[in-house]
């Protein structure tokens, strides 16, 4: 029987939220490769990974941290990925959303698991290093995943005016990045557009303002410690947060290293440019979301909806597709997870 082709995607911060508490002991346990993850934040003088999955309770203001919320969902991500039925499957592309960006590089075997954790992990801590601000997400989509282009452009409007920069472009959402007040001027601005945003700006607690020039001090830090060398060839088509596409025998391996601690860090990242090159190019037999979480499931239900992928036109038809037969398969759902894993 031949193999399905499918596109992996790789999820960013986020994801490893209560629900998600003890998903590697589940799902995981015993693992060679968590253990040597263990070992590597335990030399770094770092809580392992195995204990705070294992912890009784979530606490937000530690698991929402930088340097902590990134090496549990690298680990959770990769360990997913190297769980995928290869005799089923037929990875053809690999790509992911903001921190996903490191996990995917590690899954196109663009660098090694090790190093790839090691990336992670110190992004992690990085990602705290930056000029004030923080982001905000706003919900663009109406209740059937459609954007209007009318507010698509009132909103833009607004964020020029009031200082703010797009950070990841995500389906019918847009996060947003930018200083505290900057962040407080939009939200004023937004309530003059009254019942045609369809949501409320949310702020998002223990982030930075990811993906802007905001954002510099962290990319200096990453350019003086991770090490070119660790960077080769993808072995599978990766697609980066402009929807570029690496290839394995076209890949510059330092472009792809200042990419990654240059461009992808300090400018705006967009998974919807991603998922669109990813369906476009590839045109897979599924998509493959890894965990932990199933929360980037509706931004790409949202890319399929612009895309009328599949004839895809609305929330609704997203949904009927799912219950007949799944084109997305997100290995944070036990259901969907048992058809991807050996």
């Amino acid at each position: 029987m031949a193999r399905e082709s499918i596109v992996v995607v790789c999820p960013g911060r986020g994801t490893y939220n209560a629900p998600e508490l003890g998903t590697l002991a589940r799902q995981q346990g015993g693992r060679a490769e968590l253990a040597m993850f263990d070992a590597m934040r335990a030399a770094g003088g770092a809580e392992t990974l195995t204990a705070l999955d294992g912890a009784k309770k979530f606490e937000p203001k530690l698991y929402l941290r930088g340097d902590v919320a990134a090496p549990l969902i690298y680990a959770a991500s990769y360990l997913d990925f190297l769980s995928i039925d290869t005799e089923r499957f037929d990875v053809v592309a690999v790509t992911g959303n903001s921190m996903g960006w490191y996990t995917a590089l590690a899954c196109a075997g663009a660098v090694s698991g090790e190093h790839g954790f090691a990336i992670a992990d110190a992004m992690g801590r990085n990602s705290q290093r930056h000029a004030p601000g923080g982001q905000a997400v706003l919900v663009l989509a109406d209740e059937h995943w459609r954007v209007d282009p009318g507010l698509a452009r009132a909103v833009e409007t607004a964020c020029a005016q009031a200082g703010v920069l797009p950070s990841i472009r995500l389906g019918g959402m847009l996060v947003v990045a930018g200083p505290e007040a900057a962040l407080d001027a939009l939200d004023a601005a937004l309530k003059e557009l009254g019942p045609a945003m369809p949501r409320a700006p949310l702020r998002l607690a223990g982030h930075g303002p990811f993906h802007t020039p905001l954002m510099q001090q962290s990319a200096d830090a990453a350019r003086a410690s991770l090490a070119p060398e660790w960077f080769g060839a993808p072995q599978v088509p990766l697609i980066d947060g402009r929807g570029k596409i690496w290839r394995r025998f076209e890949t510059d391996t330092h472009e792809l290293w200042d990419y990654t601690f240059g461009h992808q860090i300090t400018a705006a990242y967009d998974f919807t440019a991603a998922m669109t090159a990813a369906t476009r190019e590839f045109a897979p037999d599924r998509i493959v979301l890894l965990g932990p979480g199933e929360t980037l499931g509706g931004a790409i239900g949202q890319v399929l909806v612009s895309a009328s992928w599949l004839d895809i036109g609305g929330k609704a038809g997203f949904s009927e597709r799912q219950e007949a037969d799944p084109f997305l398969l997100a290995m944070g759902r036990a259901a969907q997870r048992s058809m991807v894993t050996r």
